[in-house]
Order: C-alpha cells, then sequence, then structure tokens
C-alpha cells in the first residue's frame, strides 16, 4: 500500500462542481488501495477577496488578524470536499492545520514550517479515512494561527509527504506540468517530462510559477519525488526528481522570467568597513528579501550600490532607505519598478562554457540592454527593461532550441550559427 499526498490548487476547487469532480479523482487512487492526504487551497478568488475585506477595514492589515483572517479560505474547502467524499459513500475528514499541529515560525504572513505531527494523521489513516488538510496554515508554539505567503499550500503538501514519508506527492494545478518556458509567450514552449531539484529550485526562485521555491526545497532535501499534473486531464506531467546523466546533457532547459522585482540604487556610498550591514541589516530586519546586488567600482572613497527586491516590499524598502541613506552620508536613493529578471537555466551548464557570453550576444542583438548580471553553477539572469520580457523570452528559447525534444548536448552549439 502506497501513501501518497495530493494537493490541489484554488483554480481545481473554485466552485463546488469542481470539489466534487476532485472528490473522485481522489476516490480513484482510494480505491486502488493507496493511502491518501489531501492538501487543498480556498477556492480560486477567495484568498484575493478576503484581503480586499480586511483593506476595507484597516488601511494597513495587522499581520495576525491577517493570518486568522486569510487561514478561513481553506476551512471552507476541506469540509466541502470531506463532505462530497462521504456523500459517494466513502469515508474523510478534514483538519487544520493547527489541529495537525504544523508548528510555524512567528512569523505573520510568510511564516515558515518548523514540525510537523503526524500522528493523528496516521490514526486517521489507519482507521482507513482520506485525510484533507487545509493547506497554507499552520500554529506558532503559542497557539497562533499563522500562514505560509503565496503558494503555500504547495510547501504544505511537501512538507507532509516529507514528514509522512509518503511515496509520491502530487501537486494538481491548471498547467500539465513543467514548461521550458511560458507556453502564453512563446508558442514553440514543450513540457519537460523530468527536471531535476536544482533546475526546478533556480526556475521557482526566478518567476516560474508552477511550484512555490519552499515546496522545492523540501522535496529536495527530503528525497520527495515530486509531480506536477493538470487536475483537468489524466495525463502524465512533470516528474521533479534527483538529478540524472540525462538532464546533464542538456546546456539549458528552461528560460523564464519575473516581472515581480523593483530596482534601488544608493548613489555615493562611504566605501568603509560595514556600510554594506547598515544598509541591508534593517531590510532583512523587516523581512524583505533582496536579491541581485551590485557594488560598483569605487570612486575616490565613494561608490554607488544597486540591488533588487520584490515590488511589494519596494515602497517599504524606500522609506527604510530614506533613513539610512542619512545615517550613513550617502548622497541619495532612487529606483525602478519597470524591470524584468530573464532567466536560462540548466544543469549542463556546470561542465559547458560560453553558455553566458551566448545568452548576452541574444540579447544584444535584440537591442535588449542588461542592467545588471547574477550566475550560479546552473543559471545566468539579467536585468532588463520589462518593456523587452517577451521579445527575450522568445529569443533565447529558440537560440537554445528548446522547442526541440530531448536535443543531445553535441546539437546544442554554445554560439548558435544565427547569431
Amino acid at each position: 500500500m502506497s501513501l501518497i499526498v495530493q494537493k490541489f490548487g484554488g483554480t481545481s476547487v473554485g466552485n463546488t462542481d469542481k470539489i466534487k469532480a476532485v472528490a473522485e479523482r481522489v476516490l480513484k487512487c482510494k480505491q486502488q488501495g493507496h493511502q491518501m492526504v489531501i492538501v487543498l487551497s480556498a477556492m480560486s478568488g477567495v484568498t484575493d477577496q478576503l484581503t480586499g475585506y480586511a483593506k476595507a477595514v484597516q488601511k494597513v492589515p495587522d499581520l495576525r488578524e491577517m493570518d486568522m483572517l486569510l487561514s478561513t479560505g481553506e476551512q471552507v474547502t476541506i469540509a466541502l470536499f470531506a463532505m462530497a467524499v462521504k456523500q459517494a459513500g466513502h469515508d474523510a475528514i478534514s483538519l487544520l492545520g493547527d489541529q495537525v499541529r504544523i508548528t510555524t515560525d512567528i512569523m505573520h504572513t510568510k511564516a515558515r514550517i518548523k514540525n510537523i505531527d503526524t500522528e493523528l494523521i496516521r490514526k486517521h489513516l489507519n482507521a482507513g479515512k482520506i485525510v484533507t488538510i487545509a493547506g497554507f496554515q499552520g500554529v506558532t508554539e503559542e497557539g497562533d494561527i499563522t500562514t505560509l505567503g503565496r503558494g503555500g499550500s504547495d510547501t504544505t503538501a511537501v512538507a507532509l509527504a516529507a514528514a509522512l514519508k509518503a511515496d509520491a506527492c502530487e501537486i494538481f494545478t491548471d498547467v500539465d506540468g513543467v514548461y521550458t518556458t511560458d507556453p502564453n509567450i512563446c508558442k514553440s514552449a514543450r513540457k519537460i517530462d523530468r527536471i531535476s531539484y536544482d533546475e526546478m529550485l533556480e526556475l521557482a526562485s526566478l518567476g516560474a510559477k508552477v511550484l512555490d521555491i519552499r515546496s522545492v526545497s523540501f522535496a529536495k532535501r527530503y528525497k520527495v519525488p515530486l509531480h506536477v499534473r493538470s487536475t483537468f486531464t489524466e495525463t502524465e506531467g512533470t516528474w521533479v526528481v534527483e538529478e540524472d546523466k540525462i538532464m546533464e546533457s542538456m546546456l539549458v532547459s528552461g528560460v523564464t522570467y519575473n516581472k515581480n522585482e523593483a530596482r534601488i540604487t544608493i548613489k555615493n556610498v562611504p566605501d568603509q568597513p560595514g556600510v554594506a550591514a547598515k544598509i541591508f541589516l534593517p531590510i532583512s530586519d523587516a523581512g524583505i528579501v533582496v536579491d541581485m546586488i551590485i557594488q560598483n567600482t569605487t570612486t575616490g572613497d565613494l561608490t554607488d550600490m544597486t540591488f533588487t527586491v520584490m515590488k511589494n516590499d519596494y515602497d517599504r524598502a524606500l522609506l527604510l532607505l530614506d533613513k539610512i541613506v542619512k545615517d550613513i552620508g550617502a548622497e541619495s536613493v532612487s529606483g525602478s519598478e519597470d524591470i524584468a529578471k530573464i532567466s536560462i537555466v540548466g544543469v549542463g551548464m556546470r561542465n559547458h562554457s560560453g553558455i553566458a557570453s551566448t545568452m548576452f550576444h541574444i540579447l544584444s542583438k535584440e537591442g535588449i540592454n542588461i542592467m545588471m548580471i547574477s550566475t550560479s553553477e546552473i543559471k545566468v539572469s539579467c536585468i532588463i527593461e520589462e518593456k523587452y520580457t517577451e521579445l527575450a523570452v522568445r529569443a533565447l528559447h529558440d537560440a537554445f532550441a528548446l522547442g526541440k525534444e530531448n536535443l543531445p548536448v553535441e546539437e546544442q552549439d554554445p554560439v548558435p550559427a544565427q547569431y
């Protein structure tokens, strides 16, 4: 008997008919002899609706109370799902994050899972029940309800799969797998059958919306096989698994983009030990994540520092930096939200040179200026003007021949002929 964790997103449970359809799908697996743990998101649009209610009452909603409010969305779907299973003549039970004891830290609206108590879940599984658990939520050691942030239901599912030592974790969504790039932008985008944890981590961190990065991190750490697939078809999706030689043979596996970042520049920063800490520690303490950082070559005793943050943190970061700039004796702080980050990812980059220069050459040929560059073993990212995003994605996808099925490494010329 296999233990399978399945997660269904908001579009999969968008109304009562869809919830009943999900229940029927889960029952098919149950009838094959599997133990089933089901993680559900709130119905599509509900979280945004609840956020709207909060802002109508309090201009800047209290974070603890936001968690109390937002956690109600998943409570509705798990209860309706359990009812649908019982209507079909089988047994199910719905459980909230605090009932399961999904313990988190105290960072409201962005909490991180610390521990999961599996005793109650196993008790109900051993009694033959389908256990459905609210995604996206947990509880602090003091008993306060927390939420895990956008994409948190994915994280809940994978963390449960890890804690329960499940045989697989299936993430059901409105797409049928992970693609070489966004098919809405590039018609030649191809579904990837298998992708490594490291590649998926990079794609998720760089803007791919199929999986939340924390869920992939959990999966890699505990070696949980992840299957990303569509709720609305029986087609096999994309497996996220440990790296193999076939994956290594691909120079580039995917192209992704992120329009949700903003760029901030601090002019004429004193070039002294400790100044960077004075800039970034208060930002970190405020829960603002900094991505790319570039410090220019020193001119005399001064330098410029540029970095990126998420757009929803941009205004808060600027407010913080107004004071910091005065304290450290820098000249000014400015920024722009009209940027995008374009990235190429592939484990094959580890053993092949010329990939980054090819990317720069392709963007140059299209007349796209590069503002910032960041690299790792398996990815190259560039900050460009937002208006060039779709052009850059298509050009890179075509240049690296990602629309072709399993193109051998020897056919993936690091400098494509057309360039």
